[in-house]
């Protein structure tokens, strides 16, 4: 499949990517501009996509830098702050790029112009971003395959303040390539020479299911042994939702990146199971196997609160907050949970659901609410 067939057409789980990747660019956009403020700076934040496309799918859909050029230029914020670079190697899409944003309506108000490359990535990039101190950065890495995606390169905008990372990580290629000799250098550039060859060891003769999970557990060490502090996949089935295609991993140091990608994954997950979900999009609708401990139902969740603090007295955000990192819970189902348990009596709320708000014929159950687990024998 050549990359020119890959933007024929849209399909379901491109746009469900896309909305991720503009949604997280929009939340993240407004906390460091407003962070900023606060201090009374100028904000200047950034978006780099190094593999940017032709800006619109054959058939006119928008791809993602014009979504997040049409966001930029209806806000008053970003036509003053934000700072644009797109690449592509293809020399067609990088002139069908350009067309399509020269045609944004508006798109000269911005204070920054886009800057627009067609340069193939590769180390003396890498190199350009560690030797630079870069401004807060939303680095977006969308490859077809696999070159030019490395942890050198993710790493190198990684390491600076209000710097996140979003990468399309093609499973289905490094799933096949890990056991092809003629892209070794491309798999080792990802995963780190050692641990590609620790890898290709594990998950010979193992099923499929288990060499995803293997191959995306190893992902995750590598990305947080370089320092990042979050990793967070959202997987995608092929048309059929029979297997995994494609993931799009998070990547951050900072946990409110981390808690808004969550609840942004969650919003556009294809399917949940007792309102936890499923952090995938399937087009079968089909349960998405398990992505590290991302399938745990809301039952669990109850489960594990009652064992790991019993005897402990926490407020409801001290709970929430030492406890969702790695799991697929986001704040209201800690809040949902907590307030079934204190009517099955098995917590003590205080104050009692009896002193609270109702909201939509529910009790709140707010961050500062502590919560008494009695001591298991």
């Amino acid at each position: 499949m050549s990359n020119d067939y890959f933007f024929d057409e849209t399909s379901e789980q491109s746009q469900v990517k896309s909305l991720i990747v503009s949604k997280y660019f929009w939340a993240w956009a407004k906390v460091i501009i407003s962070t900023a403020k606060k201090y009374k700076r100028t904000p200047k934040i950034s978006y780099i996509d190094l593999f940017a496309g032709p800006g619109r799918y054959k058939n006119g859909t928008k791809s993602t830098p014009i979504m997040i050029l049409e966001k930029a230029v209806q806000d008053e914020d970003l036509r003053n702050s934000l700072v644009t670079i797109f690449n592509d190697m293809n020399r067609e899409y990088f002139n069908s790029l350009k067309s399509a944003i020269d045609e944004i309506s508006g798109i000269n108000e911005l204070k920054f112009q886009p800057k627009i490359y067609n340069e193939e990535i590769d180390q003396e990039i890498v190199k350009q971003f560690e030797e630079s101190k870069l401004i807060p950065t939303l680095f977006f890495v969308d490859p077809w395959g696999y070159k030019g995606l490395s942890l050198q390169l993710i790493n190198s905008v990684l390491k600076d303040w209000g710097c996140d990372c979003i990468f399309f990580f093609n499973y289905n290629r490094i799933n096949m390539g890990l056991g092809n000799e003629i892209v070794k250098k491309h798999i080792d550039s990802l995963f780190g020479e050692q641990r590609a060859e620790i890898l290709r060891k594990k998950i010979e003769e193992q099923s499929s299911d288990q060499r995803e999970l293997l191959i995306l557990e190893e992902l995750t060490q590598a990305l947080l042994e370089l320092g990042a502090n979050y990793a967070l996949p959202f997987v995608f089935k092929n048309e059929k939702g029979t297997r995994t295609s494609h993931h799009l991993i998070f990547v951050s140091k900072n946990f409110k990146g981390y808690e808004i990608m969550k609840e942004i994954m969650a919003k556009e997950s294809s399917c949940a199971d007792q309102e936890v979900a499923s952090f995938g999009y399937n087009p079968a609708d089909i349960n998405t196997p398990l992505l590290f401990e991302l399938s745990r139902p809301i039952d669990d969740l109850s489960r594990m609160l009652l064992e790991e603090y019993s005897g402990q007295e926490m407020t409801m955000n001290e709970i929430y907050l030492s406890h969702n990192v790695g799991k697929p819970y986001i704040e209201k189902n800690y809040k949902s949970v907590l307030r079934k348990l204190e009517e099955e009596s098995r917590i003590v709320a205080v104050p009692p659901a009896n002193e609270r708000r109702t909201v939509k014929g529910e009790k709140t159950f707010g961050p500062n609410v502590l919560v008494k687990f009695i001591k298991k024998d």
